[in-house]
């Protein structure tokens, strides 16, 4: 499992109780910088399988969670680590970027 579909009902399990640190990529349907950063995070999910979870999160279907959590733009990433915020990546940027910030969440303790 390289990605999960996150949703209110699965939200606490998934991001605030995980093991491991959680990539959330908070996206709409209709945003097009949003389906530039998606294949970047499909693979992410894969290349780091086990080490960090990656989980979406549709805005249109589950804005209570995006305004609970201040996403003003989107594609917004954002690395959550025992369940605190502990970074964030705003807009379509390029896969080494979030590469960084991955490493960076892996090393925060």
């Amino acid at each position: 499992m390289a990605k999960v579909q996150l949703r209110k009902s699965n939200w606490e399990e998934e991001v605030l109780k995980s093991d491991i640190p959680v990539m959330v990529d908070f996206w709409a349907p209709w945003c097009a910088p949003c389906k530039m950063v998606s294949p970047i995070v499909l693979e992410l999910a894969e290349e780091y399988e086990g080490r960090i979870k990656v989980g979406q999160l549709n805005t249109d279907e589950e804005s209570e969670i995006a305004i609970e959590y201040g996403i003003m733009s989107i594609p917004t990433l954002m690395f959550f680590k025992r369940g605190e915020v502990i970074d964030q990546v705003i807009g379509a940027v390029p896969k080494e970027y979030i590469v960084q910030k991955i490493e960076e969440v892996l090393k925060h303790d």
